[in-house]
């Protein structure tokens, strides 16, 4: 079970106005954060509830046709995969793959499971340079979008599938693999129209909430990772949620979370200390920004919830944001992540002996260096009175990635029941891309593209 450091939110050390007394917040708030769990589970099994995500550990027999197909393709001659999409449809694999593969996949000419490259912007020198290099009959392509009307993905898509078949010609077909909505949208019959191999998106689940489904799992699947080992580790956290908030991390961040929010600390930074968890920030901040900031509550007032997040990497942003956060303005939560056994040792030797300077180091291992940083980091945020605490991975592996995931979603999910909005959905994002509907040119839009245009936007 991960664990999780809160002595540097207590009030004891940082006073009332920036601390919290948690063993008397603990029994205030024991009950609405059991009734919110208890909540959440009681309606899982409604679709239009959007709590698919919770049940998606206890992994049936969609995960062994990923399994088995992946296994195929590696077997193959491929050694390259293309990942289409964005947002929730890129963000989690990009995660998982690169905390567990090896940090340097991309160099390795081959290793286990294929590269990943995911193409989540419409940026045209980044997709040119990327079809520059990739040779297409060495390459899969994987289009992820659960209704196949997001522009950025689908642009990708037409670029792909040309590109594709502008080499293999009718034989590009098999190196397309489409995930998608099972029924509705306009993917899944594009995809049988063409025979493209398929995978489900569940209805019931959303975008940031989808890693641990296809959405995630076929990439992580084809670049080589236990995906078993991963949904069961997220199976531990959905246990863990179940537990009194006194033996209950998630419960414990989460509230942690609110009452900052609600002291004046608006911002949320999540800080892990592995450089393999780099990509865990841009994950996070996705889930929690588009689950949390809202305009409305469940009741429909006008709220303007939502608390900031914001990503940061130990011990890199110790020489930039950590001047911030110590000496700005005292208006965030820093929650950082910590391994305390990495893959490898990796002692620091002494090759300048004459420099007495460095002869601290020497001897000393950076291992021990990391976790150093990250302790006094924390501590001396603490005497700035800023809060912070720490979740604790025993190792970076399959098992404790999935429990973090599926910690980081629930700690999200109840974040949102304590504020009382709708964490499921995003009205927000809808507008800006009616809006880039209409200045492309489809059809349904004219009046909207008019409006812009008189407006000067082109």
């Amino acid at each position: 079970m991960i664990g999780i450091d809160l002595k540097n939110v207590e009030a004891g050390g940082l006073g009332v106005t920036h601390g919290i007394e948690l063993e008397r917040e603990y029994r205030a708030w024991a009950d609405r954060l059991e009734g919110a769990v208890s909540d959440i589970f009681s309606r899982r099994d409604d679709p239009a509830e959007m709590l698919g995500w919770i049940g998606l550990p206890q992994a049936g027999a969609w995960v062994d046709e990923i399994e088995s197909y992946a296994r195929e393709v590696r077997q193959s001659d491929l050694t390259d995969l293309v990942v289409l999409g964005i947002g929730g449809s890129s963000l989690g694999a990009l995660t998982v793959a690169s905390a567990l593969q090896h940090p340097y996949r991309a160099l390795q000419a081959r290793g286990d499971g294929l590269r990943l490259h995911f193409v989540d912007n419409v940026d045209p020198d980044a997709i040119s340079g990327l079809m520059e290099v990739l040779d297409p009959s060495r390459t899969l392509v994987n289009v992820i979008s659960k209704s196949g009307s997001t522009a950025e993905t689908m642009a990708a898509y037409l670029a792909f599938k040309k590109w594709l078949e502008d080499d293999l010609g009718d034989g590009f077909s098999d190196r397309v693999v489409a995930t998608t909505d099972p029924e509705s949208g306009i993917l899944r019959p594009l995809a049988d129209r063409r025979g493209y191999r398929t995978f489900t998106v569940p209805p019931s689940v959303g975008g940031r909430f989808s890693v641990l489904s296809a959405v995630g799992l076929l990439p992580i699947a084809l670049a080589g990772i236990d995906v078993r080992a991963l949904l069961g580790g997220a199976a531990r956290a959905n246990d863990t949620v179940r537990r009194p908030i006194e033996e209950n991390p998630i419960r414990q961040a989460a509230l942690v979370q609110y009452l900052c929010y609600r002291r004046g600390k608006p911002i949320s930074v999540l800080m892990p200390y592995s450089s393999r968890l780099r990509n865990l920030g841009g994950w996070f901040v996705q889930l929690w920004a588009e689950s949390l900031g809202k305009a409305e509550s469940l009741t429909g007032s006008l709220v303007h919830e939502g608390s900031t997040p914001l990503a940061a990497v130990g011990a890199t942003d110790q020489h930039s944001q950590v001047q911030l956060f110590n000496e700005g303005p005292n208006n965030k939560l820093i929650a950082f992540v910590r391994v305390a056994e990495f893959d490898h040792r990796l002692n620091i030797p002494d090759s300048e002996p004459e420099l007495e300077q460095l002869a601290y180091l020497a001897g000393e291992s950076f291992n021990r260096l990391i976790n150093a940083e990250q302790a006094a980091t924390g501590h001396a945020l603490a005497q700035h009175l800023r809060p912070n605490y720490t979740l604790l991975l025993e190792r970076l592996d399959a098992a404790s990635l999935g429990e973090l995931l599926q910690f980081l979603m629930w700690q999200t999910a109840l974040m949102g029941e304590l504020t009382g909005i709708n964490t499921y959905d995003q009205p927000g994002v809808e507008l800006g891309k009616v809006y880039t509907y209409a200045l492309m040119g489809r059809d349904g839009y004219d009046e909207v593209r008019a409006e812009l245009e008189e407006q000067g936007l082109e």
